[in-house]
C-alpha cells in the first residue's frame, strides 16, 4: 500500500512538471520570416519567395510593399523538424498574397514557404496560357520543396515526411496537380465555346488570335494539344513528398474523372458561393464528387473569388480595389479566421500535430 501511494505521488509530481511543457508545446509562437531565392527549372533563372517559421521572439508588424506582415524579419527559429506547407498563389498573384495564412500556420508550429510563379504574377503575366505556366507551376512548387530540403539552414527545420501544399485559384489547380491530378487542356475548348463571355478564363478574341500567332498553331485545338504534349516536359507534375492539399477556389474545369482518379492523398476544398471568376458549378463543385480522397469542402456564403486573398491594407485597397472589395455581407477578416483555422486543422490531421 505504501509503495502504491509513493508511486502515485511521484506520478502526480511528474504530471505537474509536464503540464507547463505541454502548455508551451500548444501555445502559439511568435513568427519570423526570411526571403528565399529558388531556381526555376521551367524558365531558367530564379523565383523569389519567403519562409515563415515559429520563433520565441514576439512578432512585430513589418511592411513589405503594401503588405502588413505580423512577423519579424530574421528572427531566430525554434530548433527541431516541423511540417512544411508550400503556398501557391493565383493567376497574377504575389508571394505575399496569402501572408495571413502563412503567419497563422507558422504561429502554430509549421514552416511555410511561398513563391512567385514567373510569367504569372502581378507584375508579369507574359506567360498566361502557355505551357510554362499551365504545365510549369507544379514543377516550380516541387523545386521550392527541393531547395528547402537541400539548404543546410532550412532542412534542419523541416520534417521531410510531413509536407503539404495550399493554393488559391490557379494555385489551387497547382496544388491538385502536385498531389496527382492530371489536367486535360482540351476541356477549355467546349467550355469557352459555351461561355465566350468568360474572358478571364478564355481570353478575348484578340488575345486568342495573338496567342495562336505567337505559338504558330493554326487553331485552339492544336494549341491546347501542344500544351498537353508538354505536360511532362519538365518532369512529372505530381510530388510523392507532398501528403495533402488545401485548395481554395481552384481552377477545376480542366479536370475530368480520369484525371482526378490518381489523387491518393487528402484534399480539402474551399470556395466562395458567388465566385465570379471561376464559377463553382464548373470548377470546385465539378471536381468535388470526383476526388475519392476528399477530406472536406466548405463554402463562404455570398463571397466572390478574391475573398481568399489576405485582408487588404488601406494602401493595397487603394491600389487594387478590384481584388480588395467584397460583396455586401462578406467580412473578409472573419472569413479568414475560419479559413486559417480550417487549414490548420486539416494540416494537423494529415501531417501530424506541429508542437515545436
Amino acid at each position: 500500500m505504501a509503495t502504491r501511494l509513493r508511486w502515485s505521488g511521484i506520478l502526480c509530481a511528474l504530471a505537474l512538471l509536464m503540464a507547463p511543457l505541454a502548455a508551451i508545446a500548444t501555445t502559439p509562437h511568435g513568427v519570423g520570416f526570411a526571403p528565399i531565392t529558388i531556381h526555376d527549372p521551367v524558365n531558367g533563372g530564379t523565383m523569389p519567395g519567403y519562409v515563415f517559421y515559429p520563433t520565441t521572439q514576439p512578432s512585430q508588424v513589418t511592411w513589405r510593399g503594401p503588405y502588413e506582415l505580423h512577423a519579424t524579419p530574421g528572427a531566430k527559429p525554434i530548433p527541431g523538424a516541423k511540417p512544411l506547407v508550400v503556398i501557391s498563389h493565383g493567376h497574377g498573384g504575389s508571394d505575399l498574397g496569402h501572408h495571413d495564412l502563412a503567419v497563422y500556420l507558422a504561429r502554430h508550429g509549421f514552416i511555410v514557404a511561398t513563391l512567385e510563379h514567373p510569367g504569372d504574377n502581378f507584375h508579369d503575366m507574359s506567360g498566361t496560357g502557355t505551357a510554362a505556366v499551365l504545365d510549369g507551376r507544379p514543377i516550380q512548387v516541387k523545386a521550392t520543396i527541393s531547395m528547402l530540403l537541400g539548404d543546410p539552414h532550412w532542412k534542419a527545420l523541416i520534417d521531410p515526411v510531413r509536407i503539404g501544399v495550399a493554393g488559391f485559384s490557379a494555385g489551387g489547380y497547382t496544388a491538385l496537380m502536385v498531389v496527382g491530378a492530371v489536367p486535360r487542356f482540351d476541356r477549355f475548348i467546349p467550355y469557352c465555346k459555351r461561355h465566350p463571355e468568360d474572358t478571364g478564363t478564355c481570353g478575348t478574341p484578340d488575345q486568342i488570335a495573338a496567342m495562336l500567332r505567337e505559338s504558330g498553331q493554326p487553331t485552339m485545338e492544336a494549341y491546347m494539344g501542344a500544351v498537353q504534349k508538354d505536360l511532362a516536359r519538365w518532369g512529372g507534375t505530381a510530388d510523392p513528398r507532398v501528403q495533402a492539399a488545401f485548395a481554395m477556389a481552384p481552377l477545376g474545369l480542366v479536370f475530368d474523372k480520369a484525371g482526378l482518379a490518381s489523387i491518393d492523398r487528402p484534399v480539402f476544398l474551399y470556395y466562395g458561393e458567388h465566385d465570379e471568376v471561376l464559377p463553382p458549378e464548373y470548377n470546385v463543385l465539378h471536381i468535388a464528387p470526383l476526388i475519392k480522397t476528399l477530406a472536406g469542402i466548405k463554402m463562404i456564403p455570398k463571397a466572390g473569388h478574391y475573398v481568399f486573398l489576405s485582408p487588404c491594407s488601406p494602401q493595397l485597397a487603394k491600389d487594387a480595389a478590384d481584388i480588395c472589395k467584397d460583396p455586401p455581407g462578406v467580412d473578409r477578416a472573419a472569413a479568414h479566421r475560419r479559413i486559417d483555422a480550417d487549414a490548420l486543422a486539416f494540416f494537423r490531421k494529415t501531417l501530424g500535430n506541429a508542437t515545436h
